[in-house]
């Protein structure tokens, strides 16, 4: 142990030679940072093409012209105007929107659709540049790494299993540190003043955040929206925003302050809403592509994520990992000997076979034990269809394996062909945009556009509005339809 904290103290001793202290640009105040401006900008640079290969690019023109137009008027009057800011929307559900050293900045098209107005867009907008400028990602990636923590993108797995699942690279690392509350508190402040000072009422962003407060309820609590869990919720945040808000137009009285809600709905009409199953989708523990054509059969209860390039789903404590991705090889038998090559892979079992018609090789291999990890045990079918070859494996420690490799074969035997033409069709639902045409409630109209009862809550939380909300005529709303 005594060996271990000399090692700590020696790297941590370093970094504060080759780094120091640095003026922050908002506060003006001298902190401790481990990286220049110039390093900060590399890491963007770095971190943005790994979160698109993670997230997939959301393809709107009007929308990206949009967030580009306001993005770059805010950066202008921000506290560092003189970086390259840049502004993308990427392909998630989940509703969130968050900030990479150096100028890049991100929404998922989750939140892009639950945004009820420009103002509301405009001061989440705010916030993100305000991490920027505070360099509140730099910080916390600081006290990452005095802290040594590991992450794995989406599923909790046991550390030692990490070597084979789609591990967090630094960039996509980014993502997962969580700001502390002084951090959210300033960056709310700085929302409030960047969007105010580009002719927005910031008052609607007070709003917003009452609407990921209600998400949250709805989820039970135990389940925050994304943008929640990253960005902690300050106490009495509604109250704060609104305060500030207030005290800017108090003390700007000739400021003109817009709102824009119809022409930021005009804009959203047609957004993809929820999941898109054109990127496959899990349904009662069957995963189906429908681009790809295929079916694959997994482990009821494990989590579960998809992202572009794989899936990956792991047993609830953690014990055993499951993932399908693909190969660059010729054929499934050379796939699996890179596989070995690669990972210094001790194979115990080999052969060539078929998997519902497909050509494939199966193998069950060692990896041996290092210093940071025990033995490992793991079992790939790599399958041929059409032009691809899939690589299917399944990783538990060596003690362990025995415990999952039924299921293992059962899921990786279970690949094959889609061709139920219901789930390759399958179209993603779209949030879709009624005007209002008597006065009624939003319930009544939810009911009149025929949307399910069920989801009554869902699309009231979706418009910002309480069912029992009086509607004038003539007023836009949300409604969910494919």
């Amino acid at each position: 142990m005594r060996n271990i904290f000399s090692l700590v103290g020696v790297v941590t001793a370093a970094m504060l030679i080759t780094t120091g202290c640095s003026k922050n640009p908002v506060t003006g105040k001298k902190q401790l940072t481990f990286m220049s401006e110039q390093q900060e900008i590399a890491l963007g640079k770095e971190a943005d093409p790994q979160i698109i290969a993670q997230y997939g690019l959301y393809e709107d023109k009007v929308l990206q012209d949009f967030i580009n137009e306001k993005g770059k008027a805010m950066a202008a009057i921000s506290h560092r105007p003189k970086l390259e800011y840049s502004f993308r929307i990427v392909d998630s559900d989940i509703i969130n929107a968050f900030a990479v050293p150096g100028g890049y900045v991100y929404f998922t098209r989750g939140i892009m659709a639950h945004f009820n107005d420009e103002a509301q867009f405009a001061g989440v907008l705010g916030h993100e540049i305000g991490h920027i400028t505070a360099r509140h990602s730099v910080i916390q990636q600081r006290n990452a790494m005095l802290g040594n923590i590991g992450l794995i993108a989406g599923v909790v797995i046991k550390p030692e299993l990490a070597r084979f699942a789609e591990s967090a690279s630094q960039g996509m690392q980014l993502l997962f540190l969580k700001f502390g509350r002084d951090d959210e508190k300033q960056s709310d402040e700085l929302g409030v003043e960047y969007s105010s000072k580009i002719g927005y009422d910031a008052t609607h962003m007070a709003d917003f955040f009452t609407t990921l407060d209600r998400q949250s309820a709805r989820a039970g609590g135990g389940n925050l929206p994304e943008f929640l869990s990253t960005h902690p919720n300050p106490d009495g945040r509604h109250d704060q925003v609104l305060k500030l808000a207030r005290e800017w137009k108090a003390q700007n009285p000739n400021a003109s302050l817009a709102v824009n809600r119809n022409a930021y709905l005009k804009r959203i009409d047609g957004i993809v809403f929820g999941p898109d199953p054109r990127q496959g989708f899990l349904e009662r523990s069957v995963f189906y592509h429908p681009e790809l054509k295929f079916q694959w059969s997994v482990p009821s209860g494990w989590s579960y994520q998809n992202s572009p390039t794989m899936v990956q789903v792991a047993e609830k404590n953690g014990k055993a990992l499951l993932q399908l991705s693909t190969a660059k090889a010729a054929n499934p038998r050379e796939a699996a000997q890179m596989l070995v090559t690669n990972n210094n892979l001790q194979v115990l079992d080999a052969r060539a076979t078929t998997v519902h018609g497909h050509q494939a090789y199966m193998m069950v291999a060692d990896v041996p034990a290092t210093q940071q990890s025990p033995a490992l045990r793991i079992q790939t079918y790599h399958i041929q269809k059409d032009q691809l070859i899939y690589q299917l494996l399944g990783v538990a420690a060596s003690s362990e394996f025995s415990a999952f490799v039924s299921q293992f074969t059962q899921s990786m035997t279970s690949f094959r062909t889609l061709t139920d033409n219901e789930k390759i069709n399958r179209k993603p639902e779209r949030v879709r945009i009624k005007t209002v045409t008597q006065d009624l409630t939003l319930e009544q109209l939810l009911r009149q556009y025929n949307q399910p009862a069920a989801r009554f809550e869902e699309l009231a939380i979706l418009n910002g509005m309480q069912l029992k909300d009086k509607v004038s005529k003539g007023t836009m709303i949300k409604t969910v339809g494919n």
